[in-house]
């Protein structure tokens, strides 16, 4: 059954997810006057999207029928895949399914080309930036497929980032965010390296992060992650294992495309390891357990 709020404006867009990421997203949507009709398989996340103004479907195929512009917001490809089967008899030609998953590159590719068959618009339009940068509109999407089809989520695009950048066809948008992850996961690592070393050294961690924010090292990981380094914050903003699957997803593109990746190869071995003591749930500042003095 349909739950929905009155006095809502009549512009729809669907969304499938509504986790970390996929609430920030509905909540950037309802500040900027859509109307939002979402569906997650978890009852707690479609409470969530009713908190926040929304209406949940009791399936995300009913999301499919009403809407013509859907945002996904997923784990995984595999996920993708999956529901693409589940859903794909009730997306209608002219609809563009825009999706903000961090996948494979390669079955990326291929979402777009199957929905292109049956007149359906795919872009791979993921996101830099935490959830909690997404509810300040502090994050920027890059998005892969069709230009006309970008162009016309232009004002969806302004709603939930503080910019957009249209990198080429099906594809591109999950090898950007790669590209992004790649380096925003080692400079927390580098940061948590740094952190540590510096307690090692007899300096205060908090002195240590100061003076890198206002020295040449400084970068903006510092700023959203330093503080929860140093106090032990791990309440999820983006989860450790999610990342680790993103270097997963990056070591695995780069040995397809013959690029070296030794610092990532090292990293994910970190995080493995982290993620084998229980911290994959905690947000990914918690890399900085791993390198914590071993009793």
């Amino acid at each position: 059954m349909l739950r929905q709020h009155r006095g809502m404006p009549s512009e729809t867009v669907g969304l499938v997810g509504v986790g970390l990421l996929g609430s920030a997203l509905a909540e950037r949507l309802r500040g900027g006057g859509f109307r939002v009709f979402g569906f997650d398989l978890d009852p707690a996340c479609r409470e969530k999207l009713l908190a926040l103004g929304g209406e949940a479907a009791d399936s995300a195929s009913q999301v499919a029928a009403a809407c013509r512009r859907i945002v996904f917001s997923l784990p995984h490809s595999g996920v993708v895949a999956r529901l693409l089967d589940e859903i794909g008899a009730q997306l209608q030609p002219g609809t563009i399914v825009v999706d903000t998953t961090t996948g494979d590159p390669d079955e990326v590719a291929g979402f777009g080309e199957r929905l292109a068959a049956q007149g359906v618009e795919y872009l791979d339009a993921t996101i830099a930036g935490s959830s909690r940068q997404v509810r300040a509109g502090d994050a920027v999407v890059m998005a892969g497929g069709d230009a006309e089809a970008y162009a016309r989520c232009a004002e969806l695009f302004a709603c939930i980032a503080r910019r957009a950048f249209h990198v080429g066809l099906c594809g591109s948008g999950a090898r950007m965010k790669l590209v992004v992850n790649l380096v925003l996961g080692l400079n927390r690592a580098v940061l948590a390296e740094g952190l540590a070393f510096a307690a090692a050294c007899g300096i205060r961690p908090a002195e240590a992060l100061e003076v890198l924010k206002a020295g040449p090292a400084y970068s903006r990981v510092m700023d959203t992650k330093g503080d929860k380094m140093l106090c032990g914050d791990f309440q999820p903003e983006a989860r450790l294992s999610q990342h680790l699957k993103d270097v997963r997803l990056i070591l695995a593109s780069g040995q397809r495309c013959g690029a070296r990746l030794p610092l990532s190869t090292v990293h994910c071995t970190l995080l493995e390891q982290l993620e084998a003591a229980g911290f994959g749930a905690a947000d990914n500042s918690a890399i900085i357990e791993a390198f914590r003095p071993k009793s």
